[in-house]
């Protein structure tokens, strides 16, 4: 006889379901990052001298939690808002001289300098980007699949999805056929 293995989940695992799973859109993820690392650029700047340790390491959670909470449709939007966040927030800790001048100075070195952890926090929020991405889009090949199966769990015959795809087109609409997208899952 078989014996049924019941696997408990682990204490990390439900500690983790608890916290919060926003979904951001697009420009809410951006603003998000913007206003996370302005804060905690400023932050930076009071407790630790304006350190780029600091702040380059506090840079790296905020692209992983960008890419992480940003709504599937705009998936593309958080490699994009990173570096932007980015600049927003080097900007108290760029340690500018008086002036405008100065202060854009400032601000053009400190991203030239934090170019390692500009780089770093881009590819953290593109690699999540694209693993989410590549997920939901063979979840919703599974799902399409499953769908054209049917209940008896078979595909139809060749035969049948190529005389179905030879419907006559109506008068006037040219020789091009609409195509229907699949529902989400």
């Amino acid at each position: 006889m078989y014996r049924v293995r019941v696997r408990s989940v682990p204490p990390v695992v439900l500690a983790l379901r608890r916290f919060p799973n926003p979904r951001l859109t697009g420009i809410g993820a951006g603003l998000f990052a913007s206003l996370t690392m302005l804060v905690l650029a400023c932050v930076d700047r009071l407790l630790f001298d304006s350190s780029e340790l600091v702040y380059g390491l506090l840079f790296l959670p905020v692209s992983a939690l960008t890419a992480l909470w940003v709504r599937p449709a705009d998936l593309v939007t958080a490699p994009i808002s990173v570096p932007i966040a980015f600049a927003v927030g080097v900007f108290p800790i760029s340690g500018g001289a008086d002036g405008f001048g100065g202060q854009v100075m400032g601000l053009v070195t400190a991203l030239a300098v934090h170019a390692g952890w500009l780089y770093g926090g881009t590819l953290v929020a593109g690699v999540i980007a694209t693993v989410r991405k590549v997920r939901l889009m063979r979840a919703r090949r599974r799902y399409v699949l499953a769908q054209g199966r049917g209940t008896a769990g078979e595909r139809p015959p060749r035969a049948a999805v190529s005389a179905s795809a030879a419907k006559p087109v109506r008068a006037g609409a040219g020789t091009a056929t609409a195509v229907r997208r699949p529902q989400r899952p």
